[in-house]
């Protein structure tokens, strides 16, 4: 890779939940279960899955992702929101104030939460050394240049700067489907 490069994850659909979401969903008492780790330090995929239910359909089998969370937070694609029948805004994970909620239904319980579905904007995780190296900061916006026979230029891209980061931009499936990006896959920063 090239000093000025990135490496792409795609990031699927996915749940977020609270120990009081968790137990309503799964049990008194529930924990989650690491199925696998992810790219950045301390956070897995976990073997638990939940239905998501909107006003107008379901998806199945939505992965919760680890560790438990202070709110409970419904990653999905802009085209689950036909599906579902909600309007989910184009959110930073954690800026939940103004997003739809939805149903969760797990195997002892459901809940309904007020808030929390959104789309994930794209963004680079960065640990400060590679902050510095990039020569950008914490919630700055930048361009990325994708190569390849159907790439482009994926704009407004979120710079997330914390010292447990490891340096990869996510991107959602429908945008690396679209620029045919795959695991090996990197951008650079315009």
């Amino acid at each position: 890779m090239a000093e000025n490069e990135v490496l792409i994850e795609t990031s699927a659909r996915h749940v977020h939940v609270t120990q009081e979401t968790l137990e309503a969903l799964f049990g008194k008492g529930a924990q989650l279960t690491k199925k696998k780790d992810l790219s950045q330090p301390g956070q897995y995929a976990c073997k638990e899955t939940v239905t998501v239910c909107g006003p107008k359909g379901v998806i199945e089998k939505v992965r919760i992702l680890g560790p438990v969370r202070s709110q409970t937070q419904v990653e999905i694609l802009a085209a689950d929101c036909f599906k579902l029948g909600v309007k989910a805004p184009i959110r930073l994970s954690g800026d939940l104030d103004g997003t739809p909620g939805v149903t969760l239904v797990g195997p002892k319980g459901s809940v309904q939460t007020e808030k929390g579905v959104m789309i994930a904007q794209r963004h680079i995780h960065m640990h400060p050394k590679d902050a510095e190296k990039f020569g950008v900061h914490d919630g700055q916006w930048v361009d990325l240049q994708v190569d390849g026979l159907r790439g482009g230029v994926l704009k407004n891209t979120v710079i997330r700067v914390t010292g447990e980061s490891a340096l990869e931009c996510h991107v959602d499936t429908e945008e690396a489907n679209a620029l045919s990006l795959g695991s090996a896959s990197s951008v650079r920063i315009v």
